[in-house]
């Protein structure tokens, strides 16, 4: 019997080889002006010309390789087929990355090629449709093989989803990232020195202890350190408190908590810091009220560790409640009430059984705010003051008057360091126990009421928060709305008219305001990446917890790799890797979005984890059972399980592709020009009013969309009873 999907992907990749241009074009694969010259063109050609008209010899290999393919797909032998079809595919994989990275704009890439095979005189511009499809169509073909040879238990779904999320996280995370980092064990002059690693990494800067003897500052290692640890336990504490509240007390302004909680991720990063210096800086409003009342003399406090750490928990507890709140709704009723039928209090059931339960979420948001900190440039630079940590000194490595990549190449491959051993120690804390508290049973229980503790010190730690939150927000507001902060206070809109100004012509409404561009370029690409970000996230999370296979936690950890990275790194790491061949998409709206993608696509991975860890795998195992493949189950019956990951997948995706710097600073051109960069040149003029209303303008924006998707993707349908908690009493 002749399988259809292996002949499919074959003729779809021959196809390509025949009627696509091979390479990128200029001036875009829409233009249509590659139609005449697929042949005779050597710009335009296809690969099958590009082989045997203009001389690129190399690629004929690799057409070979489909060939053998769309012959072995109608082969009648299935174990046959699946052996011919891997190794066809993987030997044609192999040689297009050979030839892709092997040959360049000036012929061979590297000096020994060179010496063995001669001068060449073609070279090789980025890769095109043709090229791209080609590629697709071979690691599709891998993974058929894969599934046909018995590999992922024979599924070809789960055999190319893994395929899939490998080779992106390849492409787009691992190797960009490895571009830079090897340059850590590089000289000037680009030759292997590995002894320099070791003399960039130890120095006083970056290991000295002499803050714990008082005589002086930590190195930037240990401030780095130092720093993430509290961050990440003190996200994890406000998030889980947000959480109990909003799921377990009679709380009456539960929405609004939900919109307060979340405001901090939906606002540019260095706005909180902006605002923090307005209220408690040395010319904020707290100091000269102290001053004005008391006489005491204005300081720099806000400067250092805590206005750092404070900035921090302001922007990262949201995402620890993003990934919290699934978790704490998915604790079930029924065991909680079968500790009370054992004659155990509340405070009891809340501490021996709810709280082990959550265990994976607590351990996820503690690693996604750790990493988040050791990874956070905004707030370090706008608050650090003399209190160095590695990402600051990472960017000044880069932009800074020494422009040592070597340096800032190392100080990253620290950072990794630190990420990979909270990733070991979050591993350790959920262990290998189990935590499925959702299955196909019915659960009639009762949520159980907090105990009079815990709701009391839930309520002490998040509402004051929640308060402190309105207050910043408040004068972040206000900033936008008067001509110029800490001078004069006049009530105007102009910063509002000169950003959003809309002219009614004789043609129809002319955006005029100096902000439209970037504001709809943002507002595209962020409604591109959040899709795409919750979609490959909730992928991964399913393979990683759902499916075993060899490299599993290779692959979990390569998912965190962009995440432990600063923004910085992620950014200059893309130009190094993708300005040149074979993949040339710098200074296009492509390696933004790829960009953004790979960049917040962990936190869809942890929340995904974390809330599929609660639901058992009998669910699975009952859609199989009723001849359920993998997509029917992975649709029909985990997706709708997941709605508190997927909107939290999907608002971060989203919240962060509009509010994001660091990651994209160096790769904004004058066409697609972003929101948070508008902002910063208008922060570095001056113009503080005008950056103001644009974030109070983008806040609005992302706090509309998250309404959007709440209201798109629905709630959680869990079949339990739900009770009025009056007073903490059921």
């Amino acid at each position: 019997m002749i399988s259809r999907a292996p002949l499919a992907w074959s003729v779809a990749g021959l196809l390509a080889a025949i009627a696509l241009p091979w390479y990128a074009l200029q001036e875009g694969l829409d233009s249509g002006a590659w139609l005449g010259g697929l042949w005779s063109s050597e710009d335009y050609a296809s690969g099958l010309a590009q082989t045997i008209e203009h001389g690129k010899w190399w690629l004929a290999p690799v057409l070979v390789a489909l060939v053998i393919c769309l012959a072995t797909a109608l082969m009648q032998t299935r174990q046959r087929r699946g052996t011919l079809l891997l190794i066809a595919s993987a030997a044609g994989l192999l040689l297009f990355a050979a030839q892709a990275l092997g040959i360049g704009l000036r012929g061979w890439s590297t000096g020994w090629l060179t010496t063995v095979f001669g001068e060449l005189d073609s070279r090789q511009v980025g890769l095109g449709a043709g090229g791209a499809v080609v590629m697709v169509a071979l690691l599709s073909l891998l993974s058929i093989g894969l599934a046909l040879r018995g590999g992922f238990g024979g599924d070809a779904f789960v055999a190319g989803a893994v395929t899939t999320v490998a080779a992106s996280i390849v492409l787009f995370t691992a190797w960009p990232i490895l571009r830079i980092l090897i340059q850590a064990f590089q000289d000037g002059d680009g030759l292997l020195a590995p002894a320099l690693l070791v003399e960039r990494l130890a120095t006083e800067k970056i290991w000295s202890l002499r803050c714990l003897a008082g005589g002086g500052r930590c190195g930037v290692a240990w401030n780095t350190l130092f720093l993430a640890l509290g961050c990440g336990i003190g996200t994890t504490a406000l998030g889980l408190a947000f959480a109990l509240i909003v799921t377990r007390t009679s709380f009456g302004f539960k929405k609004t908590l939900r919109v307060l909680t979340v405001l901090p991720i939906v606002t540019p990063p260095f706005v909180i810091g902006l605002a923090l210096i307005l209220v408690f800086g040395r010319a904020g409003v707290v100091n000269q009220f102290l001053e004005w009342s008391m006489g005491i003399e204005p300081t720099r406090w806000i400067y250092g560790f805590q206005g750092v750490f404070l900035a921090q928990l302001f922007a990262f507890t949201p995402v620890a409640f993003l990934v919290l709140i699934g978790v704490v709704e998915g604790v079930s009723p029924t065991l909680e009430e079968a500790s009370q039928t054992l004659r155990a209090d509340r405070w009891a059931t809340f501490t021996t059984v709810s709280l082990p339960l959550m265990r994976p979420g607590l351990a996820n948001a503690f690693l996604v705010g750790f990493i988040e900190s050791i990874a956070d440039f905004g707030n370090p630079i706008v608050l650090g003051g003399d209190y160095g940590v590695l990402s600051t000194e990472i960017y000044f490595a880069v932009v800074g008057a020494q422009l040592d990549y070597g340096r800032a190449a190392s100080l990253a491959l620290l950072l990794l360091v630190f990420a990979l051993g909270a990733f070991f120690l979050q591993r350790r804390v959920v262990g290998t126990g189990s935590y499925a508290t959702i299955s196909g049973k019915g659960d009639s229980g009762l949520p159980t009421p907090l105990p009079a503790l815990a709701r009391r010190a839930a309520a002490w730690v998040a509402l004051p928060w929640a308060a402190f939150t309105l207050m910043l927000y408040g004068f972040a507001f206000v900033g936008g709305l008067v001509k110029v902060w800490g001078r004069d206070y006049t009530p105007t809109l102009d910063h509002y008219t000169k950003a959003f100004a809309v002219e009614r012509t004789a043609d129809g409404l002319l955006w005029t305001g100096a902000a439209w561009n970037s504001f709809w370029t943002t507002l595209k690409l962020a409604a591109i990446a959040a899709p795409l970000t919750a979609a490959l996230g909730l992928i991964a999370a399913w393979l990683l917890v759902r499916q075993r296979f060899a490299g599993r936690s290779a692959l979990e950890f390569a998912t965190m790799l962009s995440f432990a990275v600063p923004g910085t790194v992620i950014g200059v790491a893309y130009v190094f890797a993708f300005n040149v061949p074979p993949i040339e998409i710098t200074g296009t709206a492509m390696i933004i979005v790829l960009c953004f993608v790979f960049r917040n696509m962990p936190v869809g991975v942890r929340a995904g984890m974390a809330a599929m860890s609660q639901i058992d795998r009998s669910l699975d195992e009952a859609s199989l059972t009723l001849r359920g493949r993998a997509p029917q189950t992975l649709v029909y019956v985990v997706l709708p399980l997941l709605r508190p990951a997927i909107v939290g997948a999907l608002v971060y995706g989203f919240v962060r592709a509009v509010t994001t710097v660091s990651a994209v600073v160096f790769l904004v051109t004058a066409e697609y020009e972003l929101a948070t960069t508008y902002i910063i040149l208008r922060v570095i003029n001056g113009d503080y009013g005008l950056a103001i209303a644009y974030s109070c303008a983008l806040i609005v924006l992302m706090l509309a969309v998250i309404l959007l998707i709440q209201f798109a993707v629905g709630d959680r349908r869990l079949g339990r009873r739900a009770v009025a908690l009056k007073g903490g009493r059921a």
